[in-house]
C-alpha cells in the first residue's frame, strides 16, 4: 500500500535523511520523489495539483544539492561541455562557404549571359535555363509530393492513435493534459515523445522528403535534354516491324522511360520500406501492444506495395521493346532473331502476367492472412519463368536444336530487318551501285577528259603542304598554321582543287622578353590572312601560290578585304580590343602596322562593374586595374571555335577538323556537326572516334553545318539533314537557332564539304551491309575493308581522300571523296566508293564494284610493284647519296577511262637546314607497269609506250635522270610564282 505524502511529511523525510552520512543514494529522496516517477507523476499531479508540487520539488532538490557528506552520493550536476560556440563556428563556416559558392555561381552565370547576348543568342540562353530548371523542378516536385504526402499522412493520421484519440478515449481533453479520467492508464514516455513528433512532424518531413526527392531526381538534372526531346519529338516516318511504333519512340521516348523507371523503382522501394518501418515502430513502441495495425495503415501499405508492383510490371513492358537491341547473334547480324521473338518474347509476357498476379496475392495475404499457398505457388512459378528468361542455357539449346538445322530460313526475315535498319541508321539506304567497266591501257592521251583528269590529280597531300606552309608562309615567329585543308575554288574562272590554311596567332611562340600582360592581352590579339596553293601540279619544281604573304597577295582574282583572324582552331587566350595600346596588325619593312578592332565580337568591357566581374571570372586583377581600355573596348574570349560551338550547343557532336573558307570579305570557319543515338532498333552498333572521343552509337547524321566568322566570332547554324528527327526536335525546341541550309550565303555554300570522318564511318558499316541479300549476308562471303599501304616505314590505312573526278557525272568533274576497298584479308581491289560534295550531288554516294572474277590490283599490290621497280629504286639511291632525303607522297587511286591507275609524287627535302619538300618526280603504275618521269603527262605517255611496244618494263634501260631542280631554302622568299595550268591549257 503506497503511503501518502504531504508537504510536511516530505520535509520530515528530508530532515531524517540529512542526519545520516551513509544513507543510500536512493533513500536520500523523499518517498514522494521515489514514487513520483514515470506514470505516478501524472497521477500525483492530478491529486495534489501542480501549483504546490513544483515549488515543493524544487525546494527539495535545492536542499539535497547542498548535502555532500563524505561517502554520500552527490547528485550535484557536473559542468557539461557547451556546444553553442562550436555550432556558431560551424554555422559561420557553412554560411561563408555558401556565400562563396553563390558569388562564383553568379559570376559564371552573368558572364555566360553576357556572352550569349553578345552572340544574339540571349533568348536561347534563357530557354535552356528555363527548360533545365522546369524539367528538374517538375521531377523533384513530383517525388517530393510522393514522399511527403505518404509519410506525413502515414505519421499524422493513419498510424498509431494520436493524442486526440487517446484523450477522448480516456476522458480527458487536449486542453487539460494533466487530467486523467477514471480508470485511465497513463501514457508512457514513448507515447509522449510520439505525441510531440506528431504535432511537429511537418517540420521533420519537409527537409527529409526534399532531400530524398533531390536525390532520386538527380539523374534528370544530367539528362534533362532527353526529357526535352521527348516533348518536342517529331515523327520519323519509319516504323519498326515488330511492334509497329514509329522510330521516334525508340529515339526519344524509350530512353526517357528507362531513366524514369529507374527513378520510380528507387522511389517506390524507399516509400514502401519507409512506410513499413514507420508503421512497425508506431505499433511496437507507441501502441504498446501486439494488436493488428489500424485499417488506414494496412490500406496505405497495400497501396504502396501496389505502386511497387506497377513499376515492376512496367519493366517487363519495356523489356519486350529492349529485345530489338539484342546482340545475341553478333557478329553475324544485330537485333533479335527467331529465338528472341518467339520464345523469349513469350517468356516476357508470362513474367508480366505472373508478376501482376503475385503482387495482387501478396497484398491480399497481408490484409486477410489468406491465400499463402497460392502465393507461394505463383512465386515459384514466377521465379522459374524469370530464370528461363535470363538464362542463356535454354536459348542456346533452342538455337542448337531448333534454329540451327534451318537457320537461314528461320533467321532470314530478321537478317533482312537488320540490313534495312542499319542502312537507314547510317544514311546508306540510297547508295547507288554500279559495275565499273575495267579496261587496260593505252589511254587516248589527247582526249579532253584525259587532260582534265591530269590537271585535277591532287599530287600534294595535306601533310607535305603543311611543311611547305610552315617554312615559307608563317613568316613571323608568333604565327602558326594549325591545319591545312583541301577545298575547291574558282580561280580565274577555272574550277580548281586547292589547299587552304589560315595564319593564326600562337602566343606560346612569342620570345620570353615579349611575354608580358599588355602584349598578351592587348598587342598580339589576332592572326592575319590565309595561304592558298593548288594541290595539283603537272611539272616538277617548286610549289605554286594562289594567295600568299603578309598582307595577302595574289596573282589571280582571289582577294580578301578583312584578313584579321581573331577566332580560330588554336589555343587563343582572351584579349581586349580595341584598346589604347593599339593592336599589332602585321609587320612591314621593319615597322609594326597597328589596327583597331572594328568587329562586333566579344563582350562590352567599358564599365567598372563589368571589369570587376571579368576580373573575378578570369582571376586576373589587371582587368580591373588597367587604364588602357576605352568606351569601345570589348573582351574577346572563348576564341577557339570548337570550344565556342560546344559551349553554345553542347548537344551537337563536333567533327575534329573544321576548315577555313576564304571569301572576298573575310575568313570563315565551317564546322561539321553530328547527331548520334544508340537507340535505333535492329541497327548495327559501332564504336568510332566522332568528335575526338570514342563513341558507341548505331545512328549518325551530319545534321548541321556551323559557320563561324573568324573576325567577329559570330556563329550561325544551318541544317543539312532536314529529315533527321533529332535535329528537327532541337529546331522545334529552340526556334531561331537552326536555320535552313538555303539561308547560307551562296559564297559559303560553294565550299561545303562532305566530312571525311562521316564517310569513313559509313564505309566501315557498308563494308558488310552492302550485302543486301540475307543469304549472302548470312554467309559473309563478300566482306570489304580499307587497304593498308606502307608510307614512311609504317603501315597506314588508306582512308577516303578528296579528289576532283567525274565518277558521279561523266560530263562534269566535281569535288568528291573517294575510297578504294579491298576484300577482307586480301589485297586486290574490290570496289571504289565515291560521294559528291557539289550542288545537287552533295551526299550522293555511289559504289563502283569490279567483277568478282576479274583481277584489279589493289593499293598494297601497286605499292609492292613500285618498290620492286629497278628505275625507281636506282633513282632513290642516287638522291640519297647526294645528301637529299627522297620521300614518296600519298598513293592516289584514279580511275581514268576504265583504267585503275596509281599516282604518287616524289619529293626531295634537304637533310640539313630548311626542311622544304619539293616535287621532283611523278610515279604512275597500272598493275606491274611502272613509270617515273619529271612531268605527269610524261609518266602517262611512258606507260602508253610500254604497252604499245609490248615491252617488259623490267628490261627497259633506265633513262638518264635530268638534273634535280635546286631546293628552295629561303623561308622569306615570298615572290609570286606562276599558278598551276588551267583546264584550258
Amino acid at each position: 500500500m503506497a503511503s501518502s505524502c504531504t508537504p510536511v511529511g516530505c520535509r520530515g523525510q528530508l530532515r531524517r535523511v540529512t542526519g545520516s552520512a551513509k544513507a543510500p543514494a536512493n533513500r536520500a529522496l523523499a518517498p514522494c520523489q521515489r514514487r513520483l516517477t514515470g506514470e505516478n507523476r501524472d497521477a500525483y499531479h492530478a491529486q495534489h495539483g501542480a501549483r504546490w508540487f513544483e515549488p515543493h520539488q524544487q525546494a527539495g532538490r535545492r536542499r539535497l544539492a547542498s548535502l555532500t557528506p563524505r561517502g554520500a552520493l552527490s547528485i550535484r550536476r557536473q559542468p557539461s561541455m557547451s556546444w553553442k560556440p562550436l555550432l556558431i563556428i560551424l554555422g559561420v563556416v557553412l554560411a561563408a562557404a555558401g556565400l562563396l559558392f553563390a558569388v562564383f555561381y553568379f559570376n559564371a552565370f552573368v558572364v555566360d549571359l553576357w556572352w550569349f547576348n553578345a552572340l544574339d543568342y540571349g533568348l536561347y540562353f534563357w530557354a535552356r535555363v528555363l527548360y533545365q530548371s522546369l524539367i528538374f523542378l517538375v521531377f523533384t516536385l513530383f517525388f517530393f509530393l510522393l514522399f511527403f504526402l505518404n509519410f506525413w499522412i502515414g505519421s499524422r493520421y493513419l498510424g498509431a492513435e494520436t493524442p486526440a484519440h487517446h484523450d477522448l478515449e480516456h476522458g480527458s481533453t487536449p486542453d487539460d493534459p494533466t487530467a486523467l479520467g477514471a480508470g485511465a492508464r497513463p501514457r508512457s514516455k514513448y507515447q509522449r515523445l510520439y505525441d510531440q513528433f506528431q504535432r511537429g512532424s511537418l517540420w521533420f518531413y519537409l527537409p527529409l522528403c526534399l532531400g530524398l526527392a533531390l536525390l532520386v531526381a538527380l539523374p534528370v538534372f544530367s539528362h534533362w535534354e532527353q526529357a526535352l526531346l521527348f516533348f518536342f519529338a517529331p515523327n520519323s516516318g519509319l516504323t519498326d516491324p515488330a511492334f509497329g511504333k514509329d522510330i521516334s519512340y525508340y529515339l526519344f521516348s524509350l530512353p526517357l522511360f528507362s531513366l524514369i523507371w529507374h527513378e520510380l523503382l528507387a522511389a517506390s522501394l524507399i516509400l514502401l520500406v519507409g512506410l513499413a518501418s514507420l508503421y512497425w515502430l508506431e505499433q511496437q513502441m507507441v501502441a504498446g501492444n501486439r494488436r493488428r495495425m489500424r485499417i488506414g495503415a494496412r490500406i496505405h501499405l497495400g497501396l504502396a506495395m501496389g505502386f511497387v508492383v506497377l513499376v515492376g510490371a512496367w519493366y517487363f513492358v519495356m523489356d519486350r521493346q529492349m529485345l530489338l537491341y539484342s546482340d545475341a547473334h553478333v557478329p553475324i547480324f544485330s537485333g533479335p532473331g527467331h529465338v528472341e521473338m518467339t520464345f523469349i518474347l513469350a517468356l516476357i509476357w508470362a513474367c508480366l502476367i505472373l508478376f501482376l498476379i503475385l503482387g495482387a496475392l501478396a497484398i491480399l495475404y497481408l490484409e486477410t492472412r489468406k491465400g499463402l499457398l497460392a502465393l507461394f505457388a505463383i512465386a515459384i512459378l514466377f521465379v522459374g519463368t524469370l530464370s528461363f528468361r535470363y538464362s542463356s542455357y535454354v536459348p542456346e539449346q533452342l538455337q542448337k536444336y531448333v534454329v540451327k538445322p534451318n537457320e537461314l530460313d528461320l533467321q532470314a526475315p530478321y537478317i533482312k530487318q537488320n540490313i534495312q535498319a542499319t542502312l537507314a541508321a547510317y544514311d546508306l539506304q540510297d547508295v547507288e551501285t554500279r559495275q565499273y567497266p575495267v579496261q587496260d591501257i593505252p589511254w587516248d592521251t589527247g582526249a579532253t577528259d584525259f587532260t582534265k583528269t591530269l590537271v585535277n590529280i591532287p599530287i600534294w597531300d595535306e601533310a607535305l603542304l603543311r611543311q611547305v606552309f610552315k617554312e615559307l608562309q608563317e613568316i613571323r615567329a608568333y604565327y602558326i598554321f594549325n591545319t591545312v585543308d583541301v577545298d575547291r575554288y574558282t580561280v580565274n574562272d577555272h574550277y580548281q582543287q586547292v589547299a587552304v590554311a589560315a595564319r593564326e596567332i600562337d602566343l606560346d611562340k612569342l620570345p620570353a622578353e615579349s611575354r608580358n600582360w599588355v602584349n598578351e592581352w592587348m598587342k598580339y590579339t589576332h592572326g592575319y590572312g590565309a595561304v592558298i596553293a593548288p594541290t595539283t601540279q603537272i611539272q616538277a619544281g617548286p610549289i605554286d601560290w594562289l594567295m600568299q604573304g603578309i598582307p595577302p597577295r595574289s596573282n589571280s582574282d582571289l582577294a580578301i578585304e578583312q584578313p584579321g583572324i581573331y577566332y580560330g582552331t588554336g589555343h587563343a587566350s582572351p584579349v581586349i580590343a580595341p584598346n589604347e595600346s593599339g593592336e599589332i596588325d602585321y609587320a612591314s619593312d621593319d615597322e609594326l602596322v597597328l589596327s583597331d578592332y572594328e568587329g562586333k565580337g566579344g563582350v562590352g568591357f567599358s564599365s567598372l562593374f563589368r571589369r570587376a566581374i571579368f576580373a573575378l571570372y578570369f582571376r586576373e586583377v589587371n582587368l580591373l586595374l588597367t587604364n588602357q581600355t576605352n568606351e569601345d573596348s570589348r573582351l574577346l574570349f572563348r576564341r577557339n571555335i570548337t570550344e565556342r560551338i560546344a559551349r553554345l550547343t553542347p548537344f551537337l557532336h563536333l567533327d575534329p577538323h573544321p576548315y577555313p573558307v576564304v571569301t572576298s570579305e573575310r575568313v570563315y570557319w565551317i564546322q561539321d556537326t553530328y547527331t548520334l543515338s544508340s537507340w535505333f532498333p535492329y541497327a548495327f552498333s559501332t564504336t568510332a572516334d566522332v568528335d575526338g572521343k570514342s563513341r558507341h552509337f548505331n545512328y549518325i547524321r551530319n545534321a548541321a553545318k556551323v559557320v563561324v566568322d573568324a573576325y567577329d566570332g559570330s556563329v550561325n547554324y544551318y541544317i543539312t539533314e532536314p529529315d533527321d528527327p533529332i535535329i528537327r526536335a532541337y529546331a522545334r525546341a529552340y526556334p531561331g537557332l537552326l536555320k535552313d541550309f538555303d539561308e547560307m550565303p551562296e559564297e559559303l555554300k560553294q565550299h561545303v564539304r562532305y566530312p571525311k570522318r562521316l564517310f569513313k564511318i559509313q564505309l566501315d558499316v557498308y563494308s558488310r551491309y552492302h550485302q543486301t541479300n540475307p543469304g549472302i549476308f548470312f554467309k559473309q562471303e563478300d566482306l570489304w575493308e580499307f587497304s593498308e599501304v606502307q608510307w614512311e616505314h609504317e603501315l597506314h590505312v588508306m582512308t577516303p581522300y578528296y579528289v576532283t573526278i567525274n565518277l558521279l557525272d561523266p560530263d562534269r568533274f566535281e569535288f568528291s571523296l573517294l575510297a578504294p576497298m579491298t576484300p577482307k584479308d586480301k589485297n586486290n581491289m574490290r570496289a571504289l566508293l565515291v560521294v559528291g560534295n557539289d550542288g545537287e550531288n552533295y551526299g550522293r554516294i555511289m559504289a563502283y564494284s569490279f567483277p568478282r572474277g576479274s583481277l584489279v590490283y589493289g593499293p598494297a599490290q601497286a605499292d609492292g610493284f613500285l618498290k620492286q621497280d629497278p628505275v625507281v629504286t636506282q633513282e632513290f639511291a642516287l638522291w640519297n647519296r647526294r645528301g637529299a632525303q627522297a620521300q614518296r607522297g600519298r598513293l592516289i587511286v584514279m580511275p581514268i577511262d576504265g583504267v585503275i591507275t596509281y599516282i604518287q609524287g616524289v619529293f626531295l627535302k634537304a637533310q640539313t637546314g630548311a626542311n622544304i619538300p619539293q616535287l621532283v618526280r611523278f610515279i604512275t603504275n597500272v598493275g606491274y607497269r611502272v613509270s617515273m618521269e619529271p612531268s605527269l603527262d610524261g609518266a602517262f605517255n611512258a606507260l602508253n609506250r610500254t604497252v604499245l611496244h609490248e615491252e617488259d618494263p623490267s628490261q627497259i634501260e633506265p633513262p638518264v635522270s635530268p638534273p634535280v631542280a635546286p631546293l628552295v631554302t629561303d623561308p622569306n622568299d615570298n615572290q609570286l610564282l606562276p599558278s598551276a595550268p588551267t583546264e584550258d591549257e
